[in-house]
């Protein structure tokens, strides 16, 4: 079994694109829309080729946190220059050593208020 990609719900596509594609580096990779004309889906890839299913629904102007969905983790070169340089919409938690997981990490929120963690890894 192979994962494919994870489907965020967001409120403002081009908006959403422009988070991945500009400030995360994924590339904008294929796009549908339902048959009805109500739903617009945008897929943006990550270098590693996992893709992420950005979906706009018409007339939905608010998408609400659900206990199911924590977060999307991202690899970066450097965690602290990653959290400097991303437009965020909200910080979760500030960059700092995880040494359990082996990993330097932050949080932060994107447009639509999904958490996406930047992941380091430690020096061994």
């Amino acid at each position: 079994m192979d994962l494919l990609h994870t489907c965020l719900n967001v409120t403002d596509i081009e908006r959403a694109v422009t988070f991945y594609t500009e400030e995360l580096g994924f590339t904008e990779s294929w796009s549908f829309e339902t048959p009805d004309g109500e739903t617009e889906n945008r897929y943006v890839a990550a270098e590693n080729g996992v893709e992420l299913q950005l979906s706009k629904t018409d007339g939905q102007t608010e998408v609400e946190g659900g206990t199911a969905w924590d977060h999307l983790a991202v690899g970066v070169d450097s965690v602290d220059r990653a959290f400097e340089d991303v437009d965020h919409y909200g910080v979760v938690q500030e960059p700092a050593d995880q040494p359990a997981a082996g990993a330097r990490t932050a949080f932060v929120e994107d447009p639509d208020g999904h958490v996406v963690e930047f992941v380091e890894p430690l020096d061994d």
